[in-house]
């Protein structure tokens, strides 16, 4: 059996990850001793014996539906998205004096991956709707390298999970060479999935109430505030722009 929870997992808050999934593992009666943290991605969200993992929405609507269940997705309580949705920030160096995403044309964006909605999708249809056209692109492979990225002066910009973030701001010195230019239209944040035979419903009630066993520390470390029913057609209608290399 497999468990994953590696979408906000850096250092600073895996214990409390750790202790989030013993919370569920002991609602449910079962499942693996220990969450897992290396192999693929792609794999684990796809195995028979996936109990429970986190992906992000534009896997889920452009890969995933049909081959996974959705069990909920977790409200993050972040300041200007409903229940259960996020958004991305654009960051740029704290020191450049642009102050707008027409400024940004023709500039060099960083994004972690290709399939991230919120560090390609979302700020492409963000700029886009603007008429802002980035120019090269370097992909990173994470949002804390996006963000060191801008920093250090090999990109000017970078869409940031809005979590990622704000764990970034409380644990990165790096956040304090960014400030944030702009932030996108929110959309249905990163939901829990599990395999096509496990019963979704017994899991959505077991994440609720290991939310609520979680003490006060460990929730406030990993922003929970519950759980929220989010149907995969709302996934499946949020726009998808080319990807980088069309």
């Amino acid at each position: 059996m497999i468990a994953a929870l590696g979408m906000y997992d850096p250092a600073p808050v895996r214990g409390a990850n750790d202790r989030f999934w013993q919370a569920i593992r002991a609602r449910l009666g079962h499942g693996p001793e220990t969450l897992t943290r290396d192999g693929d991605l792609w794999e684990v969200w796809q195995s028979p014996d996936l109990i429970l993992a986190q992906t992000c929405g534009m896997p889920f609507r452009t890969a995933l539906h049909g081959k996974v269940q959705l069990v909920g997705t977790p409200d993050y309580g972040l300041p200007g998205s409903p229940p259960g949705y996020y958004h991305s920030v654009l960051v740029i160096r704290a020191d450049d004096p642009r102050q707008s995403e027409s400024g940004f044309a023709g500039a060099r964006f960083a994004y972690n991956e290709p399939v991230s909605q919120s560090g390609w999708a979302a700020p492409m249809v963000h700029l886009r709707a603007r008429a802002v056209q980035v120019g090269d692109l370097l992909r990173t492979g994470a949002h804390a390298a996006s963000a060191r990225a801008v920093a250090k002066g090999r990109a000017d910009l970078a869409g940031i999970d809005a979590l990622t973030w704000q764990l970034l701001c409380e644990h990165d010195p790096v956040a304090q060479d960014l400030r944030v230019l702009a932030r996108t239209e929110p959309t249905p944040g990163l939901p829990y999935i599990t395999a096509p035979t496990q019963d979704a419903q017994t899991l959505f009630d077991a994440v609720s109430g290991a939310i609520a066993d979680l003490a006060d520390a460990d929730r406030r470390a990993l922003h929970l505030r519950g759980l929220v029913p989010i149907p995969a057609e709302t996934y499946l209608a949020v726009p998808t722009p080319p990807a980088p290399d069309q």
